[in-house]
């Protein structure tokens, strides 16, 4: 098999994107769960094995939604990124569904055996549910206005909260006494929830842009995204309310709620400034400014930049707490 030929399996499966669920997935547990047990007076924390169990659920499913969304595209990648089409070129329609179908029940095994383990129907719910919803999202709704976007906002919300319901799960099991944990659970929650909003409004900014990025094949496919049906200048103005509202919530977050100095010269308040509200002042310039489908990209990538440092301020949780 040639070398050509196996990196079109990786970028068929999206392996940047991967990657960074898969540190997600980690440094949640490891800097923001474990931390929080440890403050509780817990040491009981999830074991590698597990951590990497449950990312190879993750990554799996994942990876089986990249490959249905492409399988779906062909005919609109041929005109947004004919540059990029995989499907149909390198690796078959055949060859993509086997491929799609082993992602997914490799990653709906793995995450049921790891459901399991810590005895969490949540956590079984959400690894039978979210394939189905991406099949759904690839062949109808991502057409459809808001929706598409929003379930895409959804799914990519999702794993902090199984992170979550792992740890309380697991807690729960091995120590079979559910009510000394339930202010722990909550705290677990809380914290969890903080990066499934920020994961969620991040990614439904992102999905928004892509569908600014991808007018022309949409436009020819008469599928009803923001730009297509509200046109540039009305999504222009959503994008922008959308990230006020999130760098909003962050000041709230880190001045209001969150237990950490509130002084200027403090990490948290220096990281919430320079790493995240001058970017997203930097996105909204750009989506602004774009006009092309190449400045589009460029705000795109931005996001995706934010997005990450938006993961990591879990390190300036493990330094506080």
């Amino acid at each position: 098999m040639e070398r050509s030929y196996i990196s079109d399996y990786f970028r068929l499966i999206r392996w940047e994107n991967l990657l960074f669920l898969g540190i997600l997935i980690w440094v949640l547990e490891k800097w923001v769960c474990a931390p929080v047990l440890v403050a509780d007076g817990f040491y009981e924390v999830l074991p590698w094995w597990f951590i990497a169990l449950l990312i190879g659920a993750s990554v799996c499913i994942a990876a089986g939604g990249y490959v249905i969304n492409d399988y779906f595209d062909i005919k609109i990648d041929r005109i947004n990124r004919a540059e990029k089409l995989i499907v149909t070129q390198t690796v078959s329609k055949d060859q993509a569904m086997v491929l799609y179908r082993i992602m997914t029940c490799v990653g709906i095994g793995l995450g049921l055996v790891a459901s399991w383990i810590v005895r969490s129907w949540p956590m079984a719910v959400i690894f039978i549910f979210v394939p189905g919803l991406l099949w759904f999202y690839s062949s109808a709704y991502k057409r459809q206005l808001f929706l598409g976007n929003l379930i895409i906002a959804l799914t990519s919300a999702l794993p902090p909260f199984l992170v979550a319901l792992a740890n309380i799960g697991w807690l729960n099991h091995h120590f079979a006494i559910i009510m000394p944990y339930l202010s722990l659970s909550r705290d677990l929650i809380y914290w969890m929830s903080g990066f499934s909003l920020f994961a969620f409004l991040m990614t439904w900014i992102r999905e928004i842009v892509k569908d600014l990025q991808d007018q022309a094949g949409d436009r020819e496919f008469e599928c009803h995204t923001l730009p297509i049906v509200l046109g540039e200048l009305w999504t222009k103005i959503i994008l922008t309310a959308l990230i006020l509202t999130t760098a909003g919530l962050l000041s709230y977050c880190c001045f209001a709620v969150l237990p950490f100095p509130h002084t200027w010269d403090s990490l948290s308040t220096r990281y919430l400034v320079f790493g995240l509200l001058v970017p997203l002042a930097c996105e909204i310039v750009l989506l602004w400014a774009a006009k092309i489908a190449s400045d589009y990209r460029h705000a795109q990538l931005l996001m995706k930049f934010i997005m990450f440092i938006g993961v990591l301020f879990a390190f300036v949780i493990a330094r506080t707490l």
